[in-house]
């Protein structure tokens, strides 16, 4: 009887969690319950740097000498790069199909400091696909690709982030890619992918870029990048840019910038544009953020994004919990999206407001509207200055938002329901902080 009792529980448990759906009703597929961390006994043979003539020194570039052994490993049919205990000092590296990297614990992957060690290249950045930078770590069309330990990817950025700081002093509305610097990890048009485990920190520009990649899962990753002394301009923990089933879980994220942000594409014409397109079915769940500039952001460079679900996750001392970036000289589309059973606190709970940094019509005369709908906020504790910070605008139209069992303080209560059309309220408590 026992066991039929456990057996009867075991598969109750089972039908209830089966019928977990997205926002829009479709059944969220069992892919993303399956956290199990890849074993690089299954990856193939295993190539330690130090038996490739790679040196413990954090002062001699070592680049040819890592990227070697990556070509080496992809000639041979694959397998692991392991990085032993120890620093490297390394500018960008290129994975091929077949080839993974794995951290040892102690060990860190160095970023060169000098702009010169990243090759410029055909890839994409702020929503375009033009010639920039490579990243630290590339993986472009490598499916499988894993990137796992207990080590530490270092971007080395302090020199970086100062220099964009003075060039700003000199000329205030500089774009964030007039400062040249690369990203941390950069993976595109590739399918399956796994990150775990590692610290990726100190990037001197975004951290963690997924372009065009399917399947892919960010598990107990831990991203830092300062807010003090030097502030890391644009360091965004990870940025989901026109990709399809993406898990985040269990990771740290404190960053100079937004947290996680979903991009795909920006400009009057960007819809048309067949590099760009849509983020769906993008999960992120039972992380602990740090200082952000806002916990799940869609936008700046966004066309579409649906069925995206933040929930199970504790934030502290961000300035945004939810951040719709509306953006007046691009169509965009933010829609089904659910953030759910959070605790924390943040200067704004929802924040909703044109966003005009380096506008730009380019000889468009109208401007294109845009739309957010089917956005529900439930099961919230949460302590903010600016409750509901939201500007209605000509541009955009919101519709059909829900608010449940919010329990709210905040030194700003006030909430102006009209600027969403079919605003729905369910026990929700705000009150003075």
């Amino acid at each position: 009887m026992k066991f039929i009792a456990i057996l009867l529980t075991a598969l109750f448990s089972l039908s209830a969690f089966g019928q977990e759906k997205f926002p829009d009703g479709t059944p969220i597929p069992e892919w993303f319950r399956d956290t199990k961390i890849v074993s690089i006994e299954a990856l193939g043979n295993k190539y330690n740097l130090a038996d490739y003539g790679v040196v413990n020194d954090s002062t001699i570039l070592q680049t040819e000498k890592i990227q070697a052994v990556i070509d080496r490993a992809a000639q041979d049919g694959g397998g692991v790069i392991l990085v032993p205990k120890g620093t490297y000092l390394t500018g960008a590296l290129f994975f091929k199909p077949k080839t993974h990297l794995h951290l040892l614990e102690g060990a860190v992957l160095k970023g060169s400091d000098d702009i010169s060690n990243f090759p410029i290249l055909d890839t994409r950045i702020e929503g375009q696909n033009l010639k920039y930078f490579a990243a630290l770590i590339n993986a472009d069309k490598v499916d499988g690709f894993t990137l796992s330990g207990k080590g530490t990817i270092n971007g080395n950025g302090l020199r970086y982030w100062k220099s964009f700081w003075l060039r700003r002093k000199v000329i205030p509305k500089c774009t964030n890619m007039d400062e040249l610097r690369p990203r941390l990890v950069f993976i595109s048009n590739s399918n399956d992918v796994q990150l775990s485990g590692v610290h990726l920190i100190n990037s001197p520009f975004w951290t963690t870029h997924l372009y065009r990649c399917n399947n892919v899962k960010l598990l107990g990753l831990h991203i830092f990048a300062p807010s003090a002394p030097v502030k890391a301009p644009s360091s965004d923990a990870v940025d989901v840019d026109v990709c399809n089933n993406v898990l985040i879980k269990d990771c740290y994220m404190s960053v100079n910038d937004d947290a996680v942000a979903l991009k795909g594409g920006k400009g009057p014409w960007a819809d048309k544009d067949p590099g760009n397109g849509s983020n769906t079915n993008i999960i992120i769940e039972d992380c602990t953020y740090g200082f952000c500039h806002s916990g799940l952001t869609c936008g700046s460079e966004s066309i579409h994004n649906r069925n995206i679900i933040l929930r199970r996750c504790k934030i502290s001392n961000a300035s945004r919990l939810l951040w719709l970036k509306m953006r007046p000289d691009t169509p965009q589309h933010y829609e089904y999206i659910l953030v759910e059973d959070i605790t924390g606190d943040a200067r704004s709970l929802l924040y909703v407001k044109p966003w005009t940094q380096f506008f730009d019509l380019k000889g468009r005369t109208d401007i294109p509207m845009s739309y957010s709908n089917n956005v529900t906020m439930r099961n919230i504790k949460f302590d903010c200055d600016v409750f509901y910070d939201v500007n209605p605008s000509e541009q955009y139209q919101l519709k059909d938002f829900t608010f449940e069992n919010l329990d709210v303080r905040a030194k700003d209560t006030k909430c102006e329901k009209t600027t969403v059309a079919g605003f729905e309220w369910k026990n929700v408590k705000v009150s003075p902080r």
